[in-house]
């Protein structure tokens, strides 16, 4: 399939979030960064929600159509947050281990890829290799939660999640938007996850759940790489 140019488009929101247009010539993708790591995508018409947190204000988004949740954790997978944006044919795709608070989840391993409206969804591991909160113990257990690839239109959007740059981040193929987690000690920090980056070269990355990083780290890892690099108000 012939891939479309990408373009971003910047523009305002209220609240000082910042709306991205990918625009294809079948029609925009519109990317809100709302808060650590959550993303709104508006799709034909629809809102799709990544890991909505409830430290975000909804007041002025729109009500999900589908909400993609990727771990256990409270910044991920957040009730309340579900809550306040679904309506009553809002559907959820979440790994398993979400899925036992989450009941009415359709439920995607690793691996495994589905379809809604059209969008293509494809859970892509996420974990830690070293880092814990004790010996012998890590934040994220391989299998455990999600990273997602969508496909709309021939763009690739991938949304990694919490994660180190493991094997499966670093052997992406044709991504155009990626979202790139770094903060320590649950992920990893700028410069590891710049390494990830250069591996799978995004046209565009969103650096995301990154509180307390130094973005510029990031920044100054992936200089010469091609790759263009948007910092966005996600605090």
């Amino acid at each position: 399939m012939r891939m479309l140019a990408l373009f971003l488009v910047v523009g305002s929101l209220a609240l000082g979030a910042t709306a991205d247009t990918v625009s294809t010539s079948a029609g925009d993708v519109k990317i809100t960064p709302v808060m650590h790591g959550t993303v709104l995508l508006e799709i034909d018409g629809r809102a799709w929600y990544v890991d909505p947190w409830s430290k975000a204000d909804y007041s002025s988004l729109p009500k999900a159509d589908v909400i993609l949740i990727t771990d256990i954790h409270g910044d991920h997978m957040d009730p309340k947050a579900i809550a306040t944006i679904r309506k009553s044919n809002t559907q959820i795709v979440a790994p398993a281990a979400v899925a036992k608070t989450v009941t009415e989840a359709k439920v995607l391993a690793n691996g495994e890829a589905t379809e809604l409206f059209g969008v293509q969804i494809e859970a892509i591991p996420m974990y830690n290799v070293q880092r814990g909160p004790a010996p012998g113990k890590l934040f994220h257990d391989k299998g455990r939660g999600n990273g997602y690839v969508l496909t709309v239109r021939g763009k690739r959007l991938y949304f990694s999640g919490d994660t180190e740059g493991v094997a499966e981040m670093r052997n992406l193929k044709n991504i155009d938007v990626a979202f790139v987690c770094m903060n320590l000690p649950y992920t990893m920090p700028p410069d590891e996850a710049a390494v990830a980056v250069k591996a799978f070269k995004p046209k565009v990355v969103y650096p995301y759940h990154y509180r307390g990083s130094d973005l510029k780290v990031f920044a100054a890892g992936l200089e010469g790489q091609g790759v263009e690099i948007r910092e966005r108000k996600w605090y």
